[in-house]
């Protein structure tokens, strides 16, 4: 009994330190949209709105409730039989139902307008889907870039503080002088101020990761994804862009006013209804039975069922054309991103075959020539400044082409669309 406590804090302890390992484990991009898509509030809206338009679906293609009616016909008002239900031959107590039989072919009208419109918010909620995978992974880059650039600052600045420490110690010794002191500093400064920038960046970037995934800020980061390649290539653009989700909501929209409008054309044959009716007389009398057709007189369809087919009609094409212009402009959108996303990679190619081992060599060649007394100070903080510059260009750059890659990887939803392949 008396470790029974002790055995509970120990199942405290080990169950604590599991959430805590579970919790610290390194959130990769993947497990970043895995969060997005629990933690977003519009997906479950879409699917409420296509959940709602299968609902009005199944109503629409239902013919009306019939109509129940009563009532009392030829009353007496005035007179010894005034009042009376019984007295005169004409008063009837009367109960009948009236059913309005809509033609089939309008109800299938109706209820296939309301499924293109469900088909319609799942586009949507496709297309919420894919905003989310793009925002969420641009964000996870740039907090993964600038955390990169962090690290690049912090790594220049201890060497600046190295030399610091080595032009006051050359000042002491009278091999230097007190300008390459403040030179020194002055570099540590340069550093602290675009640490201070980065640091705010970096807190933004959190931020705007946990807003879209729900993570906590500081959680660390995994490694960055293979961005080598896209899903989409430019020979196979027009099909691609088939699969945007923007494009197949405008279609099934489209549709759904092509439904709306051959529900109108169905209009154009009236509906029929029937109406049964029992009428109660006096004892004396005979009781009755009425049946009544009645049939709308569209006596005006030119100016009634016509032009609202050709409002529809109408309708039908502005869609239509919507549709075609917003292709283009994404087919358009996607040549060009594609185009930038090369570039930079060759560009970042250049760099590290070209710009970032000049950049090395130049630091390394000044520091030998300051440590032989054939340069001045000044030089090797202005090498080392440039090398530092060199290496931010280039973080920047890539964690542009990152972003260009996840514009581009996350036009269509992940697992829908064209598959993965090379550039």
């Amino acid at each position: 009994m008396v470790f029974e406590p002790l055995t509970r804090i120990s199942a405290a302890l080990l169950l604590a330190s599991a959430c805590t390992a579970v919790h610290a484990a390194p959130l990769t991009l993947d497990d970043a949209l895995r969060m997005a898509e629990q933690h977003s509030r519009l997906l479950p809206a879409q699917q409420a709105a296509a959940t709602a338009a299968r609902e009005m679906a199944v109503a629409a293609g239902r013919r009306p409730d019939p109509v129940l009616k009563a009532g009392i016909n030829n009353l007496p008002v005035n007179g010894p039989d005034r009042f009376s239900l019984t007295a005169d031959f004409m008063t009837m107590r009367s109960l009948g139902v009236m059913q309005e039989w809509t033609r089939a072919d309008k109800l299938k009208a109706g209820a296939a307008r309301y499924e293109r419109e469900a088909e319609a918010a799942d586009a949507d909620r496709q297309f919420v889907l894919a905003s989310l995978q793009r925002d969420t992974a641009i964000a996870w880059l740039e907090r993964h870039y600038l955390e990169r650039m962090r690290e690049v600052l912090l790594a220049q600045r201890d060497e600046a503080r190295l030399q610091v420490q080595g032009a006051e110690a050359a000042y002491r010794g009278n091999r230097g002088a007190q300008a390459d002191v403040f030179a020194a500093r002055s570099a540590v400064a340069q550093i602290d101020d675009r640490l201070a920038i980065n640091e705010r960046e970096l807190a933004a970037a959190k931020a705007m990761l946990a807003r879209w995934a729900g993570n906590p800020p500081e959680d660390e980061l995994g490694a960055a994804p293979d961005m080598a390649t896209v899903r989409l290539r430019p020979e196979d653009l027009d099909a691609g862009i088939a699969h945007h989700p923007q494009v197949a909501a405008m279609l099934k929209r489209e549709a759904a006013a092509q439904a709306q409008a051959d529900a109108a054309r169905a209009g154009k044959q009236p509906d029929v209804s029937l109406e049964l009716m029992v009428s109660q007389r006096g004892p004396a009398y005979s009781n009755m039975v009425s049946l009544n057709v009645s049939i709308p007189l569209q006596w005006d369809q030119k100016n009634r069922q016509d032009r609202e087919l050709a409002a529809r009609l109408a309708i039908v094409e502005q869609m239509r054309a919507q549709r075609e212009e917003e292709t283009r402009m994404h087919i358009a959108e996607a040549r060009t991103l594609l185009l930038q996303w090369n570039s930079n990679r060759e560009r970042l190619g250049r760099y590290d075959r070209e710009l970032l081992p000049l950049a090395a060599d130049r630091t390394r060649a000044a520091l030998v020539a300051y440590r032989a007394g054939a340069s001045p100070l000044a030089s090797v903080l202005d090498a080392r400044r440039g090398e530092v510059e060199t290496r931010m260009d280039r973080l920047r750059l890539e964690m542009e082409t990152a972003r260009l890659w996840a514009q581009l990887n996350y036009l269509v939803p992940v697992g829908h669309g064209t598959p993965e392949n090379q550039p």
